[in-house]
């Protein structure tokens, strides 16, 4: 079924550990993404139910597999730790029309670094990465994707006694700052260079030629993982835990825990159960990249420059320009939003009073965008009379820089979603999904989040939240 190769495992053995997914009861396939399973070029006519599960749930093993479970460290809410994948394990690299995916199985059982976990995973989880990552893929921004869920017969303990389940993680690759982070910490300078030149070659081969091969490559990654945090910023997504381990080199969404969708607009926003001072919350999500950007730096100033004044200086020169280049791109988005091609001073002044009215009054983030598009949703969403005022400023600056009003709509449309994944309807369809073996809601919701952009009559009951439904609700990380 997969073309594999498995190149990193070619590494030095310090980076990772052979290891099995270890064997489950009874499993059975949940969850298909047929649209991933197309992109990836898969023949799976050949394999009945039965032994997909098999395969996917880590029972029987791919031909041309070799497991493997990486090494990596990080800084967990600021303080270092040695980690590694706890519950996942790599079956190998999938390669599709010179294009690489890491094929990964998480919940597949403990690895040497597991620290006392049982490497196992709930349905519920499972079920929560998978239809989150479709809605952030759908959204139009880079994540990881989930190809199946396996449900087992194993019973687990976590916030409530469940099912495990396993579930089939694609990503371009699952090297993170944090893996960056555990080459230095070996304190072998050929493992980090071995790293570093991998990286390069599988994501960025463009910087093998520039001057400054490991200072180009903190640049480019934190270019995108500046688009990144843009990109969740436009939707109201909060990852909830990312920390550096979580952090790709490829500037993809990953590891679903956590996370959640803001819906009352509020830069202070925290669901994380762990983040108990707001670390995480939604308007710091910037200044975190920013700091896990200065870990990805300081792991490579060895190759920056032999000598470290020297090679901390370039560093911290090149994360300078970081909030500018942020603004920027943020200021960029939030233009966009309003139907601007490009941001000026009138324009960024207008987002950031109109983004100081949602929080003052508690309004929907998401809802708010789409009833100044369209007019009609003002009486819907039950907006009052201040709204229809930023409805009115907004058109007189459209009028002010001459903008074409089908070109500002569809540029709108482009960029405010219409449905994101509200966490009530989350938790009932998981609920359902996961304690009553029912289905039916999570589909519908997944096939609803599949279109986020797509204008028809407003619906109610996958466009607004309950009142105070978000006071005190909780999302975990699953481990």
């Amino acid at each position: 079924m997969f073309n594999f190769e498995n190149t990193y495992s070619a590494l030095s053995t310090k980076l990772f550990s052979k290891v099995l997914p270890t064997p489950v009861t009874e499993p059975s396939l949940v969850c298909w993404n047929e649209d991933l399973a197309n992109k990836l070029g898969l023949d799976h006519t050949a394999y009945n139910k039965q032994t997909l599960a098999n395969l996917f749930s880590g029972n029987q093993q791919f031909e041309n597999s070799i497991p493997i479970a990486q090494a990596y460290a990080g800084h967990q809410f600021g303080h270092f730790n040695i980690l590694g994948d706890g519950r996942t394990i790599l079956l190998g690299e999938h390669v599709k029309d010179n294009n690489r995916f890491d094929i990964q199985l998480k919940g597949s059982g403990p690895t040497p670094y597991s620290r006392r976990g049982d490497g196992r995973g709930t349905l519920s989880s499972m079920l929560r990465e998978y239809l989150m990552s479709e809605a952030i893929y759908s959204l139009g921004i880079a994540t990881s994707r989930s190809l199946t869920v396996v449900e087992t017969k194993e019973i687990i303990q976590r916030q409530r006694t469940e099912h495990s389940a396993i579930l089939t993680r694609v990503n371009s690759s699952h090297l993170r700052v944090g893996t960056f982070e555990y080459a230095r910490y070996l304190d072998d300078e050929q493992v980090l260079s071995e790293l570093l030149n991998y990286a390069i070659k599988r994501h960025y081969p463009t910087l093998l030629a520039k001057e400054n091969p490991a200072l180009a490559f903190v640049e480019t990654v934190m270019n995108q993982q500046i688009d990144l945090i843009v990109d969740w910023m436009r939707v109201g997504f909060i990852h909830g835990v990312m920390n550096t381990d979580n952090c790709t080199i490829s500037g993809e969404t990953i590891d679903y825990g956590p996370c959640a969708f803001m819906n009352a607009y509020d830069p202070k926003t925290v669901f994380s159960s762990i983040d108990t001072q707001g670390r995480y919350a939604f308007g710091n999500q910037p200044a975190i990249v920013q700091w896990n950007m200065s870990c990805l730096a300081g792991a490579l100033l060895p190759l920056i420059h032999e000598k470290e004044s020297v090679a901390i200086d370039l560093a911290q020169q090149l994360l300078n320009k970081f909030p500018e280049l942020f603004k920027a791109k943020y200021e960029t988005m939030l233009s966009h939003k309003l139907g601007f091609e490009k941001a000026d001073q009138s324009i960024v002044t207008f987002a950031k009073t109109f983004l100081n009215f949602l929080a003052t009054h508690k309004l929907d983030y998401t809802n708010a965008f789409l009833a100044l598009e369209n007019e009609k949703l003002i009486d819907a969403l039950h907006l009052n009379e201040d709204f229809n005022h930023w409805r009115k400023k907004l058109n007189e600056l459209r009028n002010e820089h001459k903008v074409d009003e089908d070109a500002a709509h569809d540029l709108m449309q482009k960029n405010n979603p219409s449905f994101i994944p509200r966490n009530h309807l989350v938790e009932e369809a998981l609920n359902e999904a996961s304690f009553k073996k029912d289905m039916t809601l999570f589909n519908e919701l997944l096939a609803i989040l599949k279109r986020p952009y797509e204008r028809s009559e407003f619906n109610s009951k996958y466009q607004t939240a309950p009142s105070n439904f978000d006071s005190g609700y909780q999302t975990f990380c699953g481990t």
